[in-house]
């Protein structure tokens, strides 16, 4: 039964008999199938256009900050740091300078990411964990001081992977400024980072000790676009979709383990 003014699909097969010079047709009602089509068409047509605006979010954040940015960096080349003689001011702006200079690169890196992304090609190279987990420290030295954060970094296990070089940084950058800006009340981050091998997987484990959350209530959203998980005047709930995002995208696996005030483990596996 359908209802009135209703679109019904048919598929028709003829049958001809020669021999009684008439042809059987049988109508089959697809309208459910089609329907099924119509509806994924739409779907993946919201998905490409969400797909371009993120896309074109970035491309307009990235360009828009690079100007005071470089603006920052041309300040510094200027500055003659011969006429301060306070060792904590000098300190100061040499951590200003080296921080500016990170963004800098970051947003270079995000836009020539984009371009290949446009060419269906992001590169995979060998990456030393290590000198991975120095520069995202370098670019957040002053938050990591402040914060007096402790990080327990160990690679022995497994000192390199093959992976995308931005997208590694971002993932550590991510969950070192949640871990940061999670901590327990009257408490200083302790932030544990290391590798291991199972059953011939890659892994990296990141693991902290701060206020964590119940797991089985946001499990469902955990990975989510602008979902957050506590009131912070900071949080935009873009760290963990980002982070999900470049571990899939190139068929890695991402798992949480968290308990209300006792922290929260990532457990990520990477591809061969």
């Amino acid at each position: 039964m359908t209802k009135t003014g209703e679109i019904v699909w048919l598929s028709w097969t003829s049958m001809p008999i020669e021999s009684e010079q008439v042809v059987f047709a049988i109508a089959k009602n697809v309208t459910h199938k089609k329907r099924l089509e119509e509806d994924r068409n739409i779907l993946l047509a919201n998905l490409t256009q969400i797909n371009n605006n993120l896309k074109q979010l970035t491309y307009t954040t990235s360009h828009d900050l690079r100007l005071p940015v470089s603006n920052l960096i041309s300040v510094f080349h200027l500055l003659d740091v011969s006429k301060i003689h306070d060792q904590e001011t000098l300190e100061f702006i040499g951590i200003l300078k080296s921080s500016t200079e990170n963004l800098n690169n970051t947003l270079n890196k995000y836009v020539d990411d984009l371009n290949k992304k446009d060419a269906l090609t992001v590169d995979v190279e060998e990456l030393d964990l290590n000198d991975c987990l120095y520069e995202v420290r370098q670019s957040l030295r002053s938050l990591i001081l402040h914060s007096k954060a402790t990080i327990h970094a160990d690679f022995s296990e497994l000192e390199k992977i093959r992976f995308n070089k931005t997208y590694l940084e971002s993932i550590l950058l991510n969950l070192l400024t949640n871990s940061i800006k999670y901590v327990k009340a009257d408490c200083f981050p302790v932030i544990s980072i290391y590798s291991k091998q199972v059953n011939g997987i890659n892994q990296l484990i990141f693991r902290d000790e701060g206020l964590g959350f119940d797991i089985d209530k946001v499990k469902d959203r955990i990975f989510g676009l602008n979902q957050k998980f506590h009131d912070h005047t900071d949080s935009k709930g873009i760290g963990l979709y980002l982070v999900h995002n470049h571990v899939t995208s190139l068929g890695g696996h991402i798992t949480i383990e968290s308990k209300v005030n006792e922290g929260t483990m990532f457990v990520i596996s990477f591809r061969d």
